[in-house]
């Protein structure tokens, strides 16, 4: 599928552009990762961030987001005065797309060429300096693990955390003339390493100038490992490897057909879609797949095991995204969380569950609401029962202190009774053992996320005929009204005794990070956090005018300090426009909040000049923390022209198309199209819509209206026309 509207026909992977965003306003948002979507094997450059002078060695696998190489590769030339477990490079001519890499080490005048499948993976290395006196050579290293070199291969694993470890194969094309440890920096004779830095170096004749490598990688054990590395790497060139991860690459990302707009708009698109399937990944192989939520190999009985899913990040965009796109996938995902809630000790949906287990981070248990997404939205083949079960237990058997996967205690029975999280005063000693010393009560936060999560529960109750489940959480999810402030419009905190903490101040109170309070962001971003009875929230505020009055005061009011000092609080809450922070999950839906109060032109003014000025085709393109797929699904549906803000429901609202054309594969033989006429950046203001054919005035478009395939065709203009969508 080639894309229209520039002088050169491109493919989808072609506007991909895995630097964007390497380089943060304050965080590191970004990495630019070689993998195929979903896949178990992910590389990058291993440095601080694009600006970092040297690379540590090449990559052979990074086991999670963020994280360091499980193993490390160094080539060099034996004339090296100090050999160290990974060499650190300068380098130069550096090019990354998401199936190949290509970099030279300048001052060892080495060429590298990487491509990769899905769980192997082939270096090629070019010692192409004809004047150097010494061998090739390389280093393997594992950090913390094992290697052995056998005559023919290197095999080994490294330790990563709760009893998991990733395993290695690594054949070389050409056989080495010899096989060493290093320890200590000093080499001697043997053909295994243990330990912390456990490194094998391998040599070659003086006239082996090209030497091609390949491997595999498994959580089972090293024998999968080279099962791995047979089945997708081992009888294939580069060239053959590169092409057909190219293909794969253009099939998936061609799922989202777009033309027109501008060259960066495009370039924006693919690459925050590629984003979305760099998380969750698949970790089975050959039927099998070891979970590290219960220690041990399971059989897949045919369906993909799936898990590093930040639900806290993905919940709100990134799985509604794959609900619209890839529907099965979804259900394969929902699953894993099923089967991981049942490996472990108790059943408890996940929260941030990682290749190491359910690290439980973050805050609430939000798994239940892309559940229930799901179901709503007509998929299944995964066992809902199940996964309610494991929702409620989530929320009524575990604590709801943040960052924890302790037992409910003295402040989950406060909650259930009283219908909040209480906080402390300042001053006020934490006596709790199940709180995180750093991360804290987050009571807001808390409050109003888990009143989501249970009016989650309660449509799941619903549909399973639970009768007094269902009234017992549908009442619970109006807990957030117990820490509304009438006076300041606010969600505000309260103390043990039901009094509001004051003096309050709803940017700065709460410590590092509001987490006394808030969580991350402040009160001015959680005043939005109740996206499941947006209609109530307005009331509670005072109706639709003073509803609109308060975001746009929200977008107007400054920092208050200088950005030292805001951002020294609150690193997360960055890309500012007024106290809005475009870099971070919970602000996803707030602009969009213009549709429910009758002024949507406010919504599509805000969503484009956001888009416009926080994400962009440029090394520091986003705002905040991407975190495999958050912040860029907002990209993805923002630019298709709508977004859904709750969740469980199968409404969708409008914003305002970037392209002249869109067209979504949605998986079941229908395509939904939307068209844009008088399309351009300054034209974001819709004056009027047909789908298929008929006139359309809704602010709200439904996921089975989109499913059933069709064209919606929007007419756009300079100006505002105010008076032409309908709420109702």
């Amino acid at each position: 599928m080639e894309i229209s509207g520039c002088n050169e026909a491109k493919q989808p992977v072609d506007y991909v552009n895995p630097y964007l965003g390497n380089i943060s306003h304050l965080l590191v948002p970004t990495f630019p990762t070689i993998h195929l979507p979903h896949s178990m094997l992910r590389v990058y450059p291993e440095r601080g961030d694009f600006t970092g002078d040297v690379l540590n060695g090449l990559p052979i696998v990074v086991t999670s987001h963020r994280g360091s190489s499980a193993f490390n590769l160094s080539p060099f030339y034996t004339e090296r005065e100090e050999l160290t477990p990974v060499i650190k490079y300068s380098y130069d001519n550096e090019k990354i797309t998401p199936y190949k890499y290509h970099v030279y080490l300048d001052e060892e005048d080495i060429t590298v060429d990487y491509t990769l499948s899905h769980q192997s993976a082939i270096y090629k290395i070019n010692f192409g300096n004809e004047d150097k006196n010494g061998n090739s050579t390389i280093i393997i290293n594992s950090r913390n693990g094992e290697l052995k070199w056998d005559g023919s291969a290197i095999s080994g694993y490294q330790n990563l955390a709760n009893n998991t470890k990733v395993y290695l194969y690594l054949v070389p094309e050409l056989l080495p003339v010899s096989a060493s440890v290093l320890t200590d920096g000093i080499l001697k004779e043997g053909h295994s390493a243990f330990g912390r830095n456990a490194s094998l170096v391998l040599k070659w004749p003086k006239d082996y100038k090209e030497l091609t490598f390949r491997y595999g990688i498994s959580f089972i054990d090293e024998d999968q490992a080279r099962r791995n590395m047979e089945r997708e790497v081992a009888d294939k060139s580069f060239n053959e490897i590169a092409e057909t991860s190219r293909n794969i690459w253009n099939d998936e990302l061609g799922k989202i057909q777009v033309s027109g707009g501008t060259e960066d708009d495009r370039f924006l698109f693919y690459t925050s879609l590629y984003r979305t399937y760099e998380r969750p990944v698949s970790i089975s192989e050959d039927g099998r797949y070891f979970s590290a939520f219960d220690g041990k190999v399971h059989d897949d009985f045919g369906r993909p095991f799936y898990t590093d899913d930040w639900i806290w990040d993905s919940y709100r965009a990134h799985h509604p995204l794959r609900i619209l796109i890839d529907a099965k996938r979804e259900e394969d995902i929902l699953n894993s969380f099923v089967l991981m809630s049942e490996q472990m000790e108790n059943l408890w949906l996940p929260t941030f569950p990682e290749i190491t287990g359910d690290s439980r981070r973050m805050n609430s248990n939000h798994g239940v609401i892309s559940i229930l997404d799901a179901h709503i939205k007509g998929l299944g083949n995964f066992d809902l029962k199940k996964a309610y079960m494991a929702g409620k237990g989530a929320i009524m058997d575990k604590t709801l202190a943040p960052w924890s996967g302790s037992p409910s205690g003295e402040l989950d029975k406060f909650y259930h009774e009283k219908g909040y999280i209480p906080a402390l005063r300042e001053g006020e000693e934490e006596t709790i053992p199940e709180v995180h010393s750093f991360e804290r009560r987050q009571p807001v936060a808390v409050t109003l996320g888990t009143s989501y999560d249970q009016w989650s529960l309660a449509q799941l109750a619903k549909s399973l005929g639970l009768k007094n489940d269902y009234e017992y959480f549908m009442n619970a999810s109006f807990n957030y009204r117990n820490l509304f402030n009438s006076e300041t419009g606010f969600f505000h905190p309260k103390d043990k005794d039901g009094k509001f903490i004051q003096p309050f101040d709803y940017r700065y109170d709460g410590g590092m990070g509001a987490r006394g309070f808030y969580g991350e962001n402040n009160g001015w971003i959680y005043r939005w956090d109740v996206p499941h009875n947006i209609p109530d929230l307005i009331d509670l505020m005072g109706g639709k005018k003073v509803f609109v009055d308060n975001l746009d005061n929200m977008f107007r009011e400054p920092l208050g300090k200088s950005k030292y000092d805001f951002y020294s609080q609150l690193p997360d809450h960055t890309g500012n426009v007024g106290q809005f922070s475009m870099a971070n999950e919970p602000s996803l839906h707030i602009p969009y909040l213009y549709n429910y109060a009758g002024e949507p032109w406010k919504t599509q003014k805000r969503v484009r000049t956001l888009i416009k000025q926080w994400f962009r085709n440029d090394l520091m393109g986003i705002p905040g923390d991407e975190d495999g797929g958050g912040l860029s699904s907002f990209v993805v549906f923002s630019q298709m022209g709508f977004y859904p803000v709750t969740p469980g429901t199968t409404e969708y609202t409008i914003g305002s198309p970037f392209f002249d054309h869109v067209k979504i594969n949605l998986g079941n033989g229908n395509f939904f199209e939307i068209e844009t006429i008088n399309n351009s950046p300054e034209n974001k203001y819709i004056q009027s819509a047909t789908l298929n054919g008929k006139p359309f005035n809704k602010v709200f478009i439904d996921h089975f209206d989109i499913m059933k395939g069709g064209k919606i065709v929007f007419e756009m203009g300079n100006k505002a026309k105010r008076d032409y969508f309908t709420t109702d």
